[in-house]
């Protein structure tokens, strides 16, 4: 090989044996997608005498008993949607353009390599019959997770201006019927619900069990039962990154975590995580335990009906749970949760 090569010889060598030996390539090339963060791990915290009280309270699988009559549900669902329901006719965009006459990382990065001219927006034609077949009740039965049977009452009631929206776009119209009978559904339940512990539990691991790319919007934190904590929003400004800042800084916070999505409690309109819990120090507050949900805002017009229902059904079953000193409740920062506190 000539001199200026020969210092990549071995690779060379590699990379023409790879002709015919597609394993010789082994350990040359790197998953790029691979996080390249060290892992979160869990550290001393969670071994903290007043963590491991509140996670061995919290822990706990439960599942849920709601009885309700479905024509009270079947009246509501056929006002809301006669009332809200709306569906767009499928269309499709055309747009224009010429590639940029110099580009740049970013703009290959971005898919921004082109300079927008014209852009025309049209219906699609609606004489043309679809081939598509749609399962209308069995669907909807499914996202809203009643019977087919309520579906068909509810569905065979409504507006006829308003079922003759399926046929301008089915799937936007399963999706916004499903959406609307579920806010119903909501709004109801909570009155109806009660939960049971059943056999099994959380394990520790799923503290570990999210990956993240990048530490730029995690918060280190010192009284965190891992060593980063990732929130919503921006990190420096959302409503979670304040209320982080806090918990850390607190004389009376003794230890905390923020409860990943594989924590969930079951509910009939889906699955809710919490946000936060929290152990405050023995002696320096009334409760020791709370489970805390952040929100920027605690008006209900504020929370969609879905949310809200969550998070109601967990409001109950941290009523079961109060006698064993877990509290819950929606908080929009710190010192509205030591209000609660207290």
């Amino acid at each position: 090989m000539p001199d200026e090569v020969k210092p990549y010889g071995k690779w060379i060598h590699k990379l023409i044996e790879g002709v015919w030996n597609p394993s010789a390539l082994d350990g040359m090339i790197e998953n790029g997608s691979t996080p390249q963060t060290p892992e979160n791990r869990l550290n001393k915290n969670f071994t903290k005498k007043e963590f491991q009280e509140l996670w061995n309270r919290i822990n706990h699988k439960y599942a849920y008993t709601v009885n309700f009559e479905s024509k009270e549900l079947i009246e509501k669902a056929i006002a809301a949607i006669n009332k809200e329901l709306v569906v767009s006719k499928l269309s499709y965009v055309v747009t224009r353009g010429v590639q940029k006459t110099e580009l740049k990382h970013d703009d290959m990065k971005a898919g921004s390599m082109m300079v927008q001219e014209e852009m025309q927006h049209d219906d699609l034609r609606t004489d043309v019959v679809s081939t598509v077949k749609y399962d209308l009740l069995g669907k909807i039965a499914t996202n809203t997770r009643l019977t087919r049977k309520t579906i068909a009452g509810i569905l065979s009631q409504i507006m006829p201006s308003k079922f003759d929206m399926y046929k301008v776009n089915p799937e936007e119209f399963i999706r916004r019927v499903s959406r609307l009978i579920l806010e119903q559904k909501a709004t109801i339940i909570v009155d109806h619900i009660s939960y049971n512990e059943i056999e099994g539990s959380y394990d520790s691991a799923i503290f570990t069990e999210e990956k993240h790319t990048s530490l730029d919007k995690a918060y280190q934190g010192r009284k965190s039962i891992v060593d980063y904590v990732f929130t919503d929003g921006t990190a420096k400004q959302s409503v979670e990154r304040k209320f982080v800042e806090d918990l850390d800084t607190s004389t009376d916070v003794a230890v905390y975590a923020k409860l990943p999505k594989g924590f969930h409690i079951p509910t009939p309109v889906g699955n809710y995580s919490p946000d936060w819990a929290i152990a405050f120090k023995d002696g320096a507050v009334k409760h020791v335990y709370f489970v805390a949900e952040t929100k920027g805002s605690m008006s209900t017009l504020d929370l969609r009906g879905i949310e809200d229902g969550k998070i109601a059904c967990a409001d109950r079953l941290f009523e079961q749970l109060s006698g064993s000193g877990i509290y819950y409740h929606k908080v929009t920062n710190y010192d509205d949760l030591m209000e609660w506190v207290k």
